[in-house]
Formats: structure tokens, sequence, C-alpha cells
């Protein structure tokens, strides 16, 4: 019999290359790979990485325009600097901890510090070629997957400055591919970082002179209250404004990197806000009713910044805390103390949600004193027995489905599985809230049993489901339900849709069978697919609603073959612009867009 001792011993003990370790744990260099089809996917790192590089040059003072070309899955990238130094293109390109933003003297302030970014493209690359232009000469090395093919040298007419083409490996990335709104998303927020940089993306350009005041304009645009109020220096720069949002943004930047989880210097500038206009204003305003509906950006400038993960997205230098918001707060004194007119517009809004949610508190004290008196429970609501942790990292597989009408809702509550599975019942067509205020929540007794249900009234991190699953029949009414309750969750729960918790239940329009076998389809295509497998004598049943499934059937629907698509939040309009053309009272401008974009099929 084998002991432990003979199964380990020295043969199972291996050393890996750099190159065969970023290939085999990718995901330690780029985050999750992904499909492209989320801005944080590892297919966004591997450009990032390069236009990192790109960009660390203007900042030191060379080359103030960069270019940018995907075509395909192709991309290229060439800027105009001083170009890597030709005895060392390809150490720079593969060798891991070799670069020369270790030396303060050639990059104080560069994005990347740990020798690591461009070899890992490199090794997760099919192909990648660099080439580097200095003074009439230059050095081209092309590698697959990591492995160098010969360099080459040479005179050459280009100017000085660097170009970088890879193509991303597919046997890695399968089904990655770029989205031009995150790409897009990007290297514009290069430009607001690096005023008087121009970025060409396909031939497009961007060029901001504004720096994060023109970033803040741009994501408020429809909304913002009053001007963003600006500042900037060599190592500090911010911007803010406010909105009719309910919900807080902030956008934070390391050394040009985008911080997307936050950090230090993002909690540093919210405490640094809060009493820099409470210091102004000589008041005592909470935290929540100053940054209700506040945009803010925020960049610093540090020599050794420390990260959570090679993907930056997190920064961790805590002993800059307390020195960065007293200079967050001196900032924001001194910005109000010179826009006295701004200033007043500033309080106006923190005013108005001070007031509103003093009324907000006295209807939250009266709906629960009513729920109380009448029961503990929410009438429409099945409850299950699991329900979602955050903190503990537990829960996730619950979930709730949101349903129109108690046939409906009968079938789906007598098939579920009571353990992981609620059932919320919603009577007739909720509230359209597009234009309607946080009020509206207290007022509508539906709406609000709805919010107590999930426990989402304080905070979306209470969720008590991981996820919430939008079941509605497929005609036009059940289409209008659904839009007017994801038009609820972006008006007043926005995290919760951004972070993924919303779906909707895809259920079959059609079934077709014979004496032998049952076939679900959820399009006319997939029906008239059916129908020819089939041959004749097949039977074809329409779902007009989900109330016609019966138990038995709506159980396969919502099992481990469940359907599911995800309600997601994607390109550069506002929500508010968006819930306010769709949803709105603007209804002749709608009907002329529909008119407008109207299409008659051949023969209709």
């Amino acid at each position: 019999m084998k002991t432990d001792r003979h199964l380990y011993d020295e043969s199972k003990v291996k050393t890996l290359s750099s190159l065969e370790h970023i290939r085999l744990r990718p995901g330690m260099y780029i985050g999750r790979i992904g499909d492209g089809s989320r801005y944080e996917d590892g297919i966004y790192i591997l450009l990032k990485e390069v236009v990192d590089n790109s960009v660390d040059e203007f900042i030191m003072g060379h080359g103030s325009t960069v270019e940018v070309q995907i075509e395909n899955r192709t991309v290229s990238v060439r800027d105009f600097g001083r170009g890597i130094p030709l005895g060392k293109v390809v150490e720079c390109v593969s060798q891991i901890n070799t670069g020369a933003k270790y030396n303060d003297d050639v990059f104080q302030f560069s994005v990347g510090l740990n020798g690591v970014g461009t070899k890992a493209v490199n090794a997760l690359s099919e192909t990648f070629t660099v080439s580097s232009y200095r003074e009439g000469r230059h050095v081209t090395a092309s590698f697959r997957k990591g492995v160098l093919d010969k360099p080459s040298q040479g005179k050459t007419m280009e100017p000085d400055g660097t170009r970088v083409v890879f193509t991303p490996d597919h046997a890695l990335f399968e089904k990655a591919g770029f989205v031009a709104e995150h790409v897009t998303r990007r290297l514009r927020l290069y430009t607001f970082l690096h005023a008087g940089l121009t970025l060409r993306y396909n031939g497009t350009s961007w060029m901001s002179q504004g720096g994060l005041a023109d970033l803040v304009r741009e994501e408020s645009r429809f909304e913002k209250r009053y001007a963003p109020f600006h500042h900037r220096e060599k190592t500090l720069e911010l911007a803010f404004t406010h909105t009719n949002r309910f919900n807080e943004q902030y956008l934070s930047f390391v050394n040009g990197q985008h911080t997307v989880d936050g950090g230090t210097h993002e909690s540093a500038f919210k405490e640094g806000l809060l009493k820099g206009i409470n210091a102004f204003f000589r008041t005592s305003y909470e935290g929540d009713e100053v940054r209700e509906g506040l945009v803010g950006a925020i960049a610093i400038r540090l020599r050794n910044p420390v990260f959570e993960s090679q993907t930056k997205h997190k920064l961790g230098n805590t002993e800059i805390r307390a020195e960065l918001v007293g200079q967050v707060k001196e900032i924001v004194t001194a910005l109000l103390h010179r826009n006295p007119q701004t200033a007043r517009a500033l309080q106006t809004k923190i005013e108005e949600t001070h007031s509103l949610r003093q009324e907000i508190q006295a209807m939250q004290k009266a709906s629960r004193e009513r729920a109380r008196s009448v029961t503990i429970r929410v009438p429409q609501l099945k409850d299950c027995k699991v329900h979602l942790n955050r903190e503990a990292g537990t829960g996730k597989e619950s979930m709730l489905f949101i349903v129109e009408g108690l046939s409906a809702a009968g079938s789906l509550t007598s098939c579920r599985d009571p353990h992981t599975q609620a059932v919320f019942t919603l009577k007739g067509k909720p509230l359209n809230v597009c234009d309607l205020g946080r009020d509206a929540l207290y007022k509508n007794t539906e709406l609000y049993n709805l919010m107590r249900s999930l426990d989402v009234e304080d905070s979306v991190e209470r969720l008590r489901y991981g996820r919430v699953i939008i079941a509605t029949d497929a005609d036009v009414d059940g289409l209008h339900i659904r839009n007017l309750l994801i038009t609820y969750f972006l008006r007043f729960f926005e995290p919760l849709v951004r972070e993924g918790f919303l779906h909707v239940l895809e259920t079959p329009l059609f079934r077709v069978r014979d004496k032998r076998r049952t076939v679900y389809c959820y399009s006319e295509a997939e029906r008239d697919t059916a129908v020819t497998e089939f041959g004749r004598n097949v039977e074809i049943t329409r779902f007009k609603g989900l109330g016609e499934i019966s138990p038995g059937e709506f159980k396969a629907f919502i099992g481990t073959a469940m359907r599911l698509a995800p309600v997601s939040v994607e390109g550069e309009y506002s929500i508010p612009e968006l819930l306010g053309f769709y949803m709105g009272h603007n209804t002749a401008e709608r009907r002329q867009y529909i008119m407008n974009h109207l299409v008659v099929e051949p023969g209709a």
C-alpha cells in the first residue's frame, strides 16, 4: 500500500519558466479571461498594458500622440516617444522584471512598475511583434506564444517611437473579442487623465484640455446640477458635481491607472469632500446627504503605488490616507470660496436631499407601523429557506421570481424548489416610476413590498437573493411589465443591475410533440426546426402566457436547464437619458422615432 510519502516526492516538484507560468496561470496577470462582453475582461487588460507604456512616454514629455488600430482581434499600438533602447528590445518584452520603470530618473510616476505587463501580453498572444525606432535605426522582434523568432534590425525612415502588434492567443481567448464601446471608454479615459494627449482609435481622435472636469461633464451630461468644481496640480487632480440621481459615482485613478475597485485615495476623497463642505458651510451634513447624486473623480500620482494585484484595480497605500483627506478638505473649501454662486447651487442640492430624507424617514416609520399592524410577512411573497449573505459569500444559489398574476404564480410556486426559490406576485402592471421620486417607493404598496422582500431599502449590499428574476408572459403586456420592472430597478437600485443580479426568465413559446417525444421551443426558428425533424403527425402548442404552462412542465424551465438573460448596462448613454426616452412622458417623440425606424418585412 502506497503512503503519502511515496505519492509526494522530488518528481512532483516543478519549476516553471516565467513564460510557462503566465500561460498556465493567466488570471494572476490579467484577471478574468471572459469573452470581451465585460469592461474588465482580460482581453482589454492586454490592450491596457501596451497602451500604458505609450502613455508613460507622454507623461515624461515625449510624444503627444498614440495611435491604436484594432482589426478583428489584431491590435496595433504606435507611439512617438523615445523608443525602447535598441539593444534591449527583446528583453523588455520577454524577460520578467526587466524595464526602465525601476529608475525614477526615467519614469517618476509610471503606470507599470512590476516589469510584467508587456511580457504577459507577449506570452498570451498568438503572435506578438515589437518595433523600436530610434534616430534612424530600428530593431524588430517577433514572437509566437512568447517564443522569439529571429529579430531584425537596420535603417528606417520612421519617426522615433515604438509599435506593438499582437493577436491574443485563440487557445486562451477562444470566445473573446473586442467590443468597440469598451475600447473607446478605456482610451477616452487616458485623454481625460492626460491633458494634451491625442489618442487615435481606428481613425477617430480624442483629446482633452479640461482633464477630469471634462470627464465629470461627460459622466453627468444631461443631468448635472451645476458646472463641475475642478482642481489640478502635478500630483493631485479632482473634480465633482451633483446630479438628480439617487446613487453616487466615483472614478479614481493612480498614475493614470483606472482603479475600478477604488482604494485608499477614493475613500480619502469621499471623507475630505464631506469635511470640506461641512467646514465651508459651518454645518454637519451627513455623508449620505452630501454624496447622493454626486459624480466625482480623483487622480493622484505616487512614486511607489501598491496595488492589490497585477491588474491594478485597487490601491492599497494606507499611509497616504490622512494627508490626502486633509488635502482634499482644503481644496474643496477653497473651491467653494472661489465659486460662491456654484457653491449655493451645491448647497441647494444638499438641502433638497436633506429635506427629502426627512420626509422619507417619516414615511418609513408610518409604513413599518402599518406593516407590523397587519402582518410581519409580505403578503405577496412566497419565501425560500436559503438567502444571500454577501459578506459570508453564501446563499448565491437563492433566487426570487417576480411574476404577474395569480395563475402564473400558482404554477411556479407549486413546482419551485422551496429551499432556494422564492416567488413574488404582482397584481397587474406595476407603477411607471421613470419620472418619480424616492417617495413613490413608500406611497405605492406593491413597490414598497417588493423593496421589503429584497431588503434593499437601506443598501443593495443587504440583497437577500443571489438572482432577481423577472418572469413575465412573452406577449405585449408581459414585455411592458418587464420594462416597468427594469425601470424600477434602474431608477432606485441601479447597483443591483450593474452588479449582475437582475435577470429575465426565458420561457418557451411553443411545445412541439408527437407520441414519442416532446420539444420546447423558444422562438419560431426553433419551432420550425423541430417540426422538420419530427416530420408528420406533429402537435404544436403555442403558449400565450405562463399560466397556461402546467406545473409539471414549468419545473423543467426553472431547474438546471433554466434559461436566463442577464440585464446589463452598456454603452455611453446615461441611465436617466435612456429611461427618459423609452419610459418617460415624451410619447410624441417616441412614436416618431418608432415610425422612422419601423421595418416592414417584404410581403407583409
